[in-house]
């Protein structure tokens, strides 16, 4: 009966192992993009108004961290900074911008935003 439960439970973790893979290649993530990926630098053109941070989980590689950080650089009035090491996305704003509009603009890219603060 034992054998049964750790060969159930191992079971369970090598099929959320491979779900998560596949979805990870799937949605174009870091190691499916080649690391062709060009940062796109950008500066907020008015006064800085606030600054939030996103933490994201998901990103591997500099490429997730170029993909992320030019996704939130599209934002109008949104300048972004994106650590890998820190697994962190810096927010910088210069009209109030929605939470929910960062959290779906990062998502959209295949990863997922833990906390903003």
């Amino acid at each position: 009966m034992e054998n049964y439960i750790i060969v159930g439970i191992v079971l369970v973790l090598i099929v959320t192992a491979i779900f998560r893979v596949k979805k990870h290649f799937k949605s174009g993530g870091c190691c499916g993009s080649g690391g062709n990926t060009i940062r796109s630098r950008k500066t907020l053109s008015a006064p800085k108004l606030g600054e939030k941070t996103l933490v994201i989980e998901g990103m591997h590689c500099e490429n997730c961290e170029i993909r992320v950080e030019n996704a939130l650089n599209r934002l109008e009035d949104v300048a972004c900074k994106v650590s890998l090491r820190k697994k962190t996305a810096t927010v910088s704003y210069s009209a109030e911008v929605s939470d929910d509009l960062l959290k779906t603009t990062v998502e959209r890219m295949g990863y997922r935003v833990v906390e903003i603060r």
